[in-house]
């Protein structure tokens, strides 16, 4: 399994119908663009990622995953490095519920965590994560509360005969704390569509991803937020047993 911050809800599900026993396994990845949430974590910059996941047969697992971040030039951020734990399970119809802490630069103070559940029923899962807690402080007007900013996404995937996975998604984000975050908020408006189709073939992958967010000034690092503009990831990643 790879960090579902990444992934999303196919790797959540995936995890939850392995975890037939006991079993440790790790993952690494390199891709020219980190993308969450159809917004780029790494400047448009090629970002290096991995992890490692324990899961157990009652459904229960935990892990960790770590990649380079950067959101704009010399803004202090490096890294980002995940914890989460939950519960998976189900046969015709799975699901996954869990907590995911997000770790950066201790001189940022931006941590925060959310909440997630997922359901699925064959290639079809719809995922809701909700912010848990920040340390991040509220500008005036602003509320980071529990539940004050979501996520909720729905995807769908299969695979052709000749091994060609497709997986499509759109996604949902809203709230004040995605702009404190991101920096998102068009004349106050703080939420957002995602949308992206990706094909992969055993280790390798291919995602277009595009959001319905215009391109917006960024007057900290001089330039401005491409936002607005379709993006093209290609990643390589694998999976072993440890």
């Amino acid at each position: 399994m790879i960090n579902p911050k990444f992934l999303g809800a196919a790797a959540v599900l995936a995890l939850g119908s392995n975890a037939a026993f006991a079993e440790v396994t790790a993952n690494g990845s390199v891709t020219n663009n980190y993308l969450w949430r159809g917004l780029t974590q790494s400047n448009n910059e090629a970002a290096v990622q991995g992890g490692i996941d324990w899961a157990d047969e009652s459904g229960f697992y935990l892990g960790t995953w770590v990649s380079n971040v950067e959101y704009a030039s010399d803004d202090g951020y490096s890294y980002e490095h995940d914890f989460y734990f939950g519960w998976s399970g189900g046969d015709d119809v799975t699901y996954d519920v869990g907590y995911l802490y997000y770790n950066y630069d201790d001189s940022q103070k931006f941590d925060f965590a959310e909440i997630y559940g997922t359901v699925g029923v064959g290639g079809f899962s719809a995922s809701l994560y909700l912010l848990a807690n920040t340390e991040a402080d509220e500008p005036t007007g602003y509320d980071f509360g529990f539940g004050q900013a979501y996520y909720l996404s729905l995807d769908y995937g299969f695979e052709t005969e000749k091994g060609l996975g497709i997986g499509f998604h759109v996604g949902q984000h809203d709230g004040d704390f995605v702009d404190g975050f991101n920096g998102i908020a068009v004349n106050g408006d703080t939420s957002y569509m995602d949308y992206s189709v990706t094909f992969s073939v055993d280790a390798f992958s291919f995602t277009i991803s595009d959001t319905d967010l215009p391109d917006t000034g960024c007057f900290a690092c001089g330039g401005y937020l491409d936002n607005g503009e379709m993006k093209f990831v290609a990643s390589y990643g694998m999976e072993f047993g440890l």
